[in-house]
């Protein structure tokens, strides 16, 4: 197996896909103020796109030319859609494909989708298959998931190691415990030390409840893993991937700034309101916060029906703090 990661820096940090959050907008913004090694788009669906509703999604592999090296995660559970999907992704430029198999959402696991995969190794293995050929050995595969369904289960992430895969991202926690409870890194351990004699290329990255690039430096060397994937850290810190961060001394005016710069980003990337209004207001807790009358105004800008409406309350609070 020849692993198309090998001329990533040890550790690489990877800012995690989340759904409706890291969009083509949100990840250009993350690379302005402190560049990931890695970067993810939000998950699509492989059924999706291979149906009518194909235009719905098709937007959510939108990337710029400043977002490489980028993955494409993608997630499902036909075979044959994953095949296609792949082959259109090697098209499209992605560096490589990660299938979610660790989606905890109840509704997903129901449709027998991402961690409900867990327990349907056949099914997994058989997608995986899917991605390999239908990208033709182009490009990198990976697959992110969990520790287990109900508990830690070190037999599911062996199984994925026996697929040579590029790449596996293991998010600290089973699908049962969500985000109840502080992620077990000594548990990823567990997974490195099976992909040291099941799979020695296969890169393991850890995730789960990393803060910043310093914080993941030390699992990384405590744990003896190849990468670190950083997800709720950057609703904390837009400079999470940065071994200095400026954030901690922004001031209001900064903060609403960089806000601002969102916003006008939004409008040149997504016209017409192709992406609803709330995929911005959301971010509001990480721009609008450490300072006098946050809540207030935090309130203020999410009651905003428009990108025009956004900006015009954020430049009239820059320039009348």
């Amino acid at each position: 197996m020849i692993n198309r990661y090998t001329s990533l820096p040890k550790p690489f940090f990877v800012l995690a896909p989340m759904d409706d959050v890291t969009d083509s907008v949100f990840r250009q913004m993350i690379v302005n103020c402190a560049e990931p090694d890695l970067l993810f788009t939000e998950f699509v669906n492989v059924d999706g796109l291979q149906s009518p509703g194909r235009q719905k999604l098709i937007s959510k592999l939108q990337y710029s030319s400043k977002e490489r090296p980028i993955i494409a995660q993608i997630w499902g559970k036909s075979p044959e859609n994953f095949y296609k999907t792949a082959s259109e992704l090697v098209a499209m430029g992605f560096a490589g494909i990660d299938i979610n198999m660790g989606c905890p959402d109840k509704s997903i696991v129901k449709n027998g989708s991402c961690a409900a995969l867990i327990n349907n190794r056949q099914l997994a293995v058989e997608i995986i298959q899917a991605v390999k050929e239908g990208s033709g050995g182009k490009i990198a595969i990976s697959v992110k998931t969990r520790l287990g369904f109900n508990q830690v289960d070190l037999s599911w992430p062996a199984l994925l190691l026996r697929q040579k895969l590029n790449m596996l991202i293991i998010h600290g926690r089973t699908r049962s415990q969500r985000s109840k409870v502080p992620a077990d890194w000594e548990a990823i351990a567990d997974v490195r030390q099976l992909r040291d004699q099941l799979s020695p290329e296969t890169l393991i990255v850890g995730n789960g409840d990393v803060l910043n690039r310093q914080h993941g430096q030390e699992l990384a060397e405590k744990y003896m893993l190849d990468g670190i994937m950083i997800g709720r850290g950057v609703f904390q810190d837009p400079f999470a991937f940065s071994l200095d961060s400026p954030w901690p001394s922004y001031s209001r005016s900064q903060k609403l700034s960089l806000f601002a710069k969102q916003v006008k980003l939004y409008q040149k990337t997504a016209p017409n309101h192709r992406r609803p209004i709330q995929t911005l207001n959301k971010f509001c807790k990480l721009y609008v916060n450490g300072f006098d009358g946050a809540k207030e105004l935090r309130e203020q800008l999410m009651s905003a029906t428009s990108s025009n409406k956004l900006l015009s309350l954020l430049k009239k609070s820059i320039n009348n703090p």
